[in-house]
Parts: C-alpha cells; structure tokens; sequence
C-alpha cells in the first residue's frame, strides 16, 4: 500500500502521544510521586530523547535495552525508541546478572539504560555485552553514576524538543522485543509489529472502559508485554499514568486515595496482596476501582475477595505471544442478580476474544479439530490474528513450532462451555496425569483458596509409587492462622473428587516472577529431582 495513499495509513501507536498533546497539552499526563508532567510536557520529553538518541547515533533497526522499573524514563521509551525506528528491548528487573547479559547480547541492543537500583547486577558484566555503544545511568534513587555514561536528564538535554520526524515506513516494522521468562532453556525474544501494538492497545482501552477522566496506576510491570500495552493505549485515551516503583498493597492503596486511581492491572497473587492488607487494615475502597487480571487463572475466591471491598474485575487471557491479553472474560447484565460466588465463578474464566483479537478457539492439538462446546472435554487454546507476534527473535525453529497449523499455540489446556467461553484447565506441563485420570492443578488450587486459613497455593505433580504421580499442595497460610496438612486435605476431599484431592501438603512460601506469577516449574523440579518424569 503507497505511504502517501489518501485512504491509507501506517498503525503504529506512536503518535497516539502527538496528538493527546495537541488535545490534552495542558492535562496531567504522568504523576510520580511529587513530579508531574502535562502532556506537552512527556511530548517534549520524548522528543528529546529520541533525538538523542539519534545523536548517539541509534538509528532505525537498532536495539535500545531499559533496565529500570515502572518510572517515567521506562514510559518515554516506549514512544521515543521506537519513534526512530529501532526496537525497545524492556528486561524483567528481578533477573540474574548472566539472564540480563545474554537478553542484551542477543537482542543485539546498541545501547543500555539502566536504573541506579539495577547498576550492581549490570556492573558484573559489562564485558559480556559488547554491541552496547550507548550506557545511560538513570539517577532515580541517587545521584551516583555508577555506569561509564551520561545520567538520564543529561543524555535528554543533548536532545531535541521539536518533533522528530517518524522512522516508520511499514505496519509489521519491529517495534519491541519482549523475552519471555525461559522456564525451560533460554528464554526466547518475542517480536511485536506496530500494528499489533496500535491494536491491542486501543482494544485494552474499548474493553477496560477507560477514558480521559481515567486515572491509571502502574502496578503492572511495563517491562512484561510492554504493560500489557497500556503504555501506549492510556495515552490514546488521554487518561493519566501513575507510576510506582514499588507495588507494595500499602503503596497501592496511598496512591488510590493520593491521586482518585480508577483503573489498575495485576496479577492474582498481586490482588491476594492487596485483599489480605486491605482486610487486616479494614480497608474499604470509597471509589469505583476498575482491575484487570491476567498472568495466571485467578480463583474465585480471589476475585470474590476483591470485589467485596468496592473492586471490579475484569478476567484476562493472553501470553507474550500475543502483546498480553487476548481474552476477556466479557460480562454480561443477565449475570448481574446471581449471587456474589456465582457471578465470580463466571468472572473466574477466560472467556471470548478481545474484540481486535477475534480468533482463539480451544482445539485438540492433534487434528486441530475444535472440542465439542461442553465444558468438559479439554484441548489447547490456539489464537491468530492481528495482534499474534512476529515470531521468536533468531529462532526459526521454535517460531514454526509455535505456528504449527496456522495458528499460535498456547499450551494451555481448556474447555469451552456451551456459551463460547473459554476456560483453562492447566498448562500442558502442569496437568497431573495419576493412574490414568487427568487432574487439573487449577481446579484443586480454586477449592483450596476456599479455605478460610490459606492465603495463596500452588499445586504440583509429584512422584507416587504406585499411581505414578500424585498432586501435592504447596500452602501460604494466612498470619495468625495455623492450618494443618490433614485440614487441608479433608477440606479438599469434601469439596473434589476424592482422587483429585492433594496426597501431600507443605506449607512455606512459593517462588514466583517478577509479574507475580507462581513459578510451579521450580517446585516441580524440586519434587522430581533425581527421578524419571513422565513428558507431557
């Protein structure tokens, strides 16, 4: 399609940012802590820095890294990177100094900005990383420049406020790499287009209902699907981004009250944070408090938990592949008289494609052939569409395999009820197969957050002589309370199928990554060190 085409023009969210400043210019667009900074204000600032970025001479196709938590310099990134045609590369910042160097070496990044906090892991190998050109201390947390390189508000100031022009020739041109956590072997470079980019974000935006009174506070790390693409779709809206570089439920709920938050993105374990302060502080929200979910399949009681304080919430379903939430779990007004537990049994799914999404269908992965819509028989969910990656950076293989079919698949196993919406059983890896009988480790994990004394769980298959594996739980027990293997087991036991109930329970904290997710692989291993385990 001519670029110059009367009918035809390139999606990218990028110049989502021009044209709020040219609309809202005078708005506050970004509170952190005391600092606040108007739309024509983060424009100018972005600006900035991808003119300086340009006089370092990044350019269109190179890599620039960020290593810095939800901070302003992470959200003017997302525009100014990108903005002259290279690829922002946001790593997780909870990882290993080895995990971060291969991440910066693969991705091929040209330059690397890193947040003071992060220096101590980044210092150790430097000498790994030799593509890099460009470092950038960013002096959030002291003025110390631990790095060989310019602090962030200098390397701006070597900038350009006027507008830069738009490197951006072709919808599918790079636009970031986000690696995924590498459970097992290397993590892998999963590429997004502009295109899926612009989408996804306006689509987050049509089914959260956010607007430009929308308040929105970054507990959602940016650096996982680029937050969800919230970073650019807020800024579509007009709407405010709040940042927060710790998400603590004490934090989260002074910004809530600080600033009039209505809108928010966590993980489950985030919002078992958040109900367990909020009940042993007797918090009440005195606002409408909009959350949107994703990560891991929340229990019900989790979402019950929530909603019970002046909550709502919005149920997700995406992975990295697919710019983060592909799903929602759309509700609907004839649900609205059942009671509290029903109606957040049926939030508790993953429901039907976003509206930009279209295509996820829950297959057997063998023939592809749809399941029957019975809420019963299990297969794959596997999606397609405009917001699906571009592959795995320099990974052929894993990219064909990933497409077999034609389609993403996603390795979570599901079933699809008779009104079309999805809901996930387990991941291919977890599902427990014990003496023939397939156990869903999700289902077992929902009765036992039923349980007055638990605070998070986790369940996995471990070895059993004589049914092969078994399910064993993994327990958090709520403070002050002292809930014992055998409460859990009989409790679990009243409310499952005696074989589904756990053989075993311990009770301890559980692993999990930077985004909130429980790391079962971890536990998993642990179990089964040593031992022959059945592939799945």
């Amino acid at each position: 399609m001519p670029s110059n085409s009367v009918y035809f023009d390139i999606l990218s969210p990028i110049p989502f940012l021009r044209r709020a400043a040219a609309v809202y210019d005078d708005k506050v667009a970004v509170i952190y802590g005391e600092t606040r900074y108007s739309y024509s204000d983060f424009a100018r600032r972005v600006e900035r820095l991808a003119s300086a970025l340009r006089r370092a001479g990044i350019g269109k196709g190179d890599k620039v890294a960020f290593l810095c938590p939800n901070i302003p310099p992470m959200l003017e990134a997302h525009y100014a990177v990108p903005m002259i045609g290279a690829a922002l590369v946001a790593i997780n910042i909870r990882l290993s100094s080895s995990e971060i160097a291969y991440i910066v070496d693969h991705s091929d990044a040209a330059a690397l900005f890193v947040d003071n906090e992060f220096a101590p892991v980044v210092l150790p190998i430097l000498d790994s990383i030799p593509k890099v050109r460009t470092l950038v201390n960013i002096c959030d947390i002291s003025d110390q420049r631990p790095l060989n390189g310019p602090e962030y508000e200098e390397f701006l100031a070597g900038g350009d406020e006027g507008p830069q022009p738009l490197d951006i020739d072709d919808e599918y041109q790079l636009i970031t790499i986000n690696y995924t956590s590498g459970t097992t072997g290397r993590p892998k470079g999963v590429m997004y287009h502009h295109r899926g980019a612009w989408l996804n974000a306006i689509g987050e935006q049509l089914e959260f209902g956010v607007d430009s009174r929308s308040v929105y506070l970054w507990t959602l790390p940016m650096f996982h699907c680029n937050g969800w693409c919230f970073t650019w779709g807020i800024t579509a809206m007009g709407a405010t981004h709040v940042c927060l570089r710790k998400v603590l439920p004490e934090e989260i709920y002074k910004k809530i009250d600080q600033v009039g938050v209505t809108h928010l993105c966590a993980a489950p374990t985030i919002l078992i944070g958040m109900s367990a302060y909020a009940s042993a502080n007797g918090i009440q929200l005195k606002a409408p408090l909009e959350i949107m979910t994703a990560g891991a399949p929340p229990a019900p009681t989790v979402i019950e938990n929530m909603e019970r304080i002046g909550a709502n919430i919005t149920q997700t379903y995406g992975l990295t592949e697919v710019f983060g939430p592909h799903s929602v779990c759309q509700w609907q007004s004839k649900w609205d008289g059942l009671p509290a537990a029903e109606r957040a049994r049926l939030k508790a799914r993953q429901g039907v494609p976003f509206i930009v999404a279209m295509h996820m269908d829950v297959v057997d992965p063998a023939t592809m052939t749809p399941v029957p819509r019975d809420g019963r028989t299990i297969g794959e969910i596997v999606m397609r569409g405009n917001n699906v990656m571009l592959g795995y950076y320099k990974d052929e293989d894993a990219t064909a395999a990933a497409f077999h079919g034609g389609w993403f698949h996603s390795g979570d196993l599901a079933v699809m009820h008779p009104d079309n919406y999805a809901q996930i059983m387990d991941r291919k890896k977890d599902i427990i197969i014990s003496g023939g009988e397939n156990i869903s480790t999700v289902e077992v994990e929902n009765v036992i957050y039923r349980h007055p004394d638990v605070l998070e769980v986790a369940v996995v298959s471990v070895p059993d002589e004589t049914w092969g594996e078994v399910p064993k739980a993994f327990v958090v027990a709520k403070p002050g309370t002292a809930p014992t293997a055998e409460g859990i087991i009989a409790f679990c036991k009243e409310h499952l199928a005696r074989f589904k109930a756990p053989k075993h329970v311990e009770f301890g904290e559980l692993p999990k990554t930077a985004t909130g997710k429980i790391q079962k692989f971890k536990l998993r291993d642990r179990e089964w060190a040593g031992r022959e385990r059945r592939v799945n």
